[in-house]
């Protein structure tokens, strides 16, 4: 998202099998191990003169046909963005097809296009949230007082991952219970909860931008937000004293349900968490990480159009392991593995 907001990353760390909360002792077994990196090169890197020329990041992965399929943020040398496609027999060598699957057509996508999906298939339909980027029009009232241009979170629906159609704006800017700004990134939990389905998105604060918010909706297109308050508010002086931001589709285990999210601290350096919520109660937090799980190392996670970020936006099972997929100084995608536990 290098467009609308700014980023920073994470390393490997161990990851114990008892975690403690921050907010009260509570054990739990993750569901993975210490994370590894399956290349120490990008597996997707900018290319050509076209869609995809000055940036390819922010990758969000699904198992579909016994492939894995990748739709990726592509950003041309314009700074507009649209949404690549890529496929791969073993979740680590990708094809591309020529050209993307969607552009920012919509007025609501002008001039800085559609950015940083998100999947997950419920029944039979593959549901998309992406960011749509207007810096053509659309001034509102920000925090930090006017400002030009809209990032608002949509949704786009798909039986194949190739031909999509747009469901619109579900997630207005400068509109909600406690949003004062623009809204973005979408997590729906794959299954209902006490008869709804739920989405952890980011929003803006009026003291404090870029937390996580929750939303709700019976039928995975019309959204209302649940709290009149962030479920998820950074915290001083840690990697996400900045950002709090949603980032694959959340898991449900027997625990809860289990969200990584990307962290940003002082200093605009990106790393990985991850949080548990209650999954009879989705706005409920029972732990969360104190320590990032991933961080930038590499010099491509170093070095790009924004500096020291990992962004993970893509997660994947894969047999006894789980697969992430993630952006690069947003610039690049990589992917990490970790053993199922």
């Amino acid at each position: 998202m290098q467009n609308t907001f700014s980023r920073a990353g994470a390393r490997c760390f161990v990851i114990a099998l008892t975690v403690i909360a921050a907010a009260k002792t509570t054990e739990f077994k993750m569901p993975f191990g210490k994370w590894d990196r399956l290349s120490d090169k990008p597996i997707i890197a900018p290319q050509g003169s076209g869609f995809e020329s000055a940036g390819t990041f922010n990758p969000t992965v699904v198992k579909f046909d016994g492939n894995f399929v990748m739709l990726y943020r592509a950003q041309d040398l314009h700074g507009k963005s649209s949404l690549g496609y890529a496929k791969s027999n073993d979740g680590i060598h990708f094809v591309r097809r020529p050209e993307p699957v969607m552009r920012g057509e919509a007025p609501y996508e002008a001039g800085g296009g559609v950015e940083d999906p998100r999947l997950v298939k419920i029944g039979e339909m593959f549901y998309l949230t992406y960011t749509a980027y207007n810096n053509q029009g659309g001034q509102g009232m920000h925090a930090t007082g006017p400002i030009h241009g809209d990032a608002q979170l949509c949704l786009a629906t798909s039986t194949d991952l190739i031909h999509w159609k747009r469901q619109g704006v579900i997630m207005p800017a400068y509109q909600g219970k406690w949003n004062v700004g623009w809204t973005k990134s979408g997590a729906i939990a794959p299954e209902k909860i006490n008869g709804k389905y739920w989405m952890y998105y980011l929003a803006d604060g009026v003291r404090q931008l870029t937390q996580m918010s929750i939303a709700s909706s019976t039928d995975l297109i019309h959204w209302t937000d649940a709290l009149d308050h962030p479920v998820l508010s950074s915290r001083p002086k840690m990697f996400d004293s900045q950002v709090v931001e949603p980032g694959p589709a959340p898991v449900i285990t027997g625990e809860g349900i289990f969200l990584i999210y990307n962290g940003a601290d002082d200093d605009n350096v990106y790393r990985t968490g991850w949080v548990l919520f209650d999954k009879n109660d989705p706005t409920k937090v029972l732990a969360r990480a104190e320590r990032p799980i991933f961080q930038p190392s590499d010099e491509w996670e170093k070095v790009g159009q924004v500096p020291n970020v990992v962004f993970v936006e893509g997660l994947v099972r894969d047999n006894n392991r789980w697969l992430f997929y993630y952006g690069g100084a947003d610039k690049y995608v990589g992917v990490a593995s970790a053993p199922v536990r």
